[in-house]
């Protein structure tokens, strides 16, 4: 089905988020990926992989609690859906089974 599929940073930002749990917000996700990968995350490429995740229905937002850190404004969350965890539970089978089928390369 069209617009279905995981990009490759979409995946990695449905796994941040299902890793974060209650704590998963752009900056936090941005940060652990940053961390995980060694990559330099834009928050804008995590707010529009975050838009359109949710869209799809794999992850959800609501808004977490007043802190004093951002001056009372509140946060918001995202955590990940049952459909979210089931595509990424299929595209972990997918590169599983790939990597199964990979020849022995001698270089």
């Amino acid at each position: 089905m069209k617009g279905t599929h995981l990009g490759e940073f979409e995946e990695l930002v449905l796994l941040t988020c299902a890793l974060l749990i209650n704590s998963a917000y752009s900056v936090t996700i941005g940060a652990e990926i940053e961390e995980q990968t060694g990559r330099s995350i834009t928050l804008s490429t995590v707010h529009t992989a975050l838009y359109r995740l949710e869209k799809k229905g794999y992850l959800e937002s609501y808004m977490g609690g007043t802190t004093g850190e951002r001056g009372g404004r509140r946060k918001r969350l995202y955590r990940i859906t049952a459909s979210g965890f089931e595509v990424l539970s299929q595209a972990k089978e997918m590169r599983n089974r790939m990597w199964k089928m990979m020849p022995d390369y001698k270089f």
